[in-house]
C-alpha cells in the first residue's frame, strides 16, 4: 500500500510540475504587471515544491521497499537519461526563477517592469523545459518495461 501511495504522489508531483510550467509559459505571454510578477513567483514556488516531491518520491521508488530496487534502475541507461533530463530541466529553471525574483524586486523598488526581450527569452526557456519534460513519460514507459 505504501508503494502505491508513493507512486501516486510521484505522479501528482509530475502533474503539478507540468501544470506550473504551463502556467508560467502562459503568464509570460501576457503583459507583465506587478500582479503577474507576484503570480509568477508564487507559481515558481509551487514548481519548486513539485520538484522536491518528485525527487523524494523518486528516490523512495528506487529502493527495494517501495520499488523495483536499485539494481533494476542503476543498470538502465533509460533511467540515467531520464534523471539527466530531469536535472537539465532543473538547471534551466534556475534562470527563470532568478529572473522572476529580480523582476519583482525591481518592480517593488522602483516600479520598473521587464522589457519584452527579457520576457520573451524567459518564455522560451520555460518552453524548452516543457519540451524536455514531454520526453520523460515515454522514457518512463520504456524503462518500466525493461527495454534498453
Amino acid at each position: 500500500m505504501a508503494a502505491a501511495l508513493i507512486a501516486g504522489f510521484h505522479y501528482l508531483g509530475i502533474m503539478l510540475l507540468t501544470a506550473t510550467l504551463l502556467v508560467e509559459w502562459l503568464a509570460l505571454r501576457s503583459t507583465i504587471t506587478r500582479e503577474v510578477l507576484d503570480r509568477l513567483v508564487r507559481i515558481d514556488i509551487l514548481y519548486g515544491i513539485s520538484a522536491v516531491i518528485i525527487l523524494v518520491t523518486g528516490f523512495l521508488r528506487i529502493t527495494n521497499a517501495y520499488g523495483k530496487g536499485p539494481v533494476f534502475y542503476m543498470q538502465s541507461m533509460v533511467f540515467h537519461t531520464k534523471v539527466g533530463l530531469f536535472i537539465l530541466i532543473g538547471l534551466i529553471s534556475i534562470v527563470p526563477t532568478v529572473r522572476f525574483l529580480r523582476w519583482r524586486k525591481a518592480a517593488l523598488a522602483n516600479g520598473s517592469l521587464p522589457d519584452a526581450a527579457a520576457v520573451s527569452g524567459t518564455r522560451k526557456l520555460v518552453l524548452v523545459e516543457l519540451h524536455i519534460l514531454f520526453l520523460l513519460p515515454f522514457l518512463a514507459a520504456i524503462m518500466a518495461r525493461g527495454i534498453m
